[in-house]
């Protein structure tokens, strides 16, 4: 589901137009409800896709595992003048795809779904869930190749760098589990509450 990508050549057509307008004019006026219509589809359909989503997910699975802090993902990596950023472009079009996809708004209607079926949503600790390798537990920067590819660079494990970031994802929120530091609502796992109760029974 890429809606913004999808209408962005719209969009950009649209706000061109109307920035060449006389501001507040009544040509002006119709432009920006043009680009106002164009913003509003895309919400629609980025709303209508992140719900059936989440509903389909909650009803297949007890409990989802994901990353806490989508924030930090989508930070920019301009870095400053003393110590630029490196990859800034294609960290710009990650940012924008994060974004577009409404990773925060996903994972809020999730858990509140997970909550009315009883299941529960663990958030974890996003660092170095791409750069640890899934079969020898080895954390280094080299690990991830690119975007895409990982590369293990002590036992050669190569995988879909996505793929292991899941595995790593996952684990992580099973030992979190285990140790009883997270429930439904953030809590310690050791405090009862309903929807522990019905995902137990």
């Amino acid at each position: 589901m890429n809606a913004f990508r999808k209408a962005e050549a719209q969009l950009a057509k649209a706000q061109r137009r109307m920035s060449r307008k006389t501001k507040y004019s009544s040509n002006w006026k119709k432009a920006q409800a043009k680009v106002r219509s164009i913003r509003a589809r895309i919400a629609r359909i980025r709303q209508d896709f992140l719900h059936q989503t989440s509903t389909q997910i909650s009803k297949s699975h007890a409990i989802v595992c994901v990353e806490d802090k989508v924030r930090n993902m989508t930070a920019s990596a301009a870095g400053t003048v003393e110590q630029p950023g490196t990859n800034v472009r294609a960290k710009a079009g990650l940012n924008k795809a994060i974004l577009d996809q409404g990773w925060s708004m996903f994972v809020r209607q999730l858990a509140y779904k997970l909550e009315w079926r009883g299941g529960m949503i663990v958030k974890v600790d996003p660092r170095n869930t791409s750069r640890r390798c899934p079969e020898c537990d080895h954390v280094d920067a080299k690990n991830r190749r690119s975007q895409a590819r990982f590369a293990c660079v002590s036992c050669g494990h190569e995988a879909h760098a996505d793929d292991v970031a899941s595995i790593n994802v996952l684990r992580a929120g099973h030992a979190r589990l285990a140790c009883g530091e997270t429930s439904p609502h953030g809590a310690s796992a050791q405090e009862p509450t309903e929807a522990r109760a019905r995902l137990a029974a």
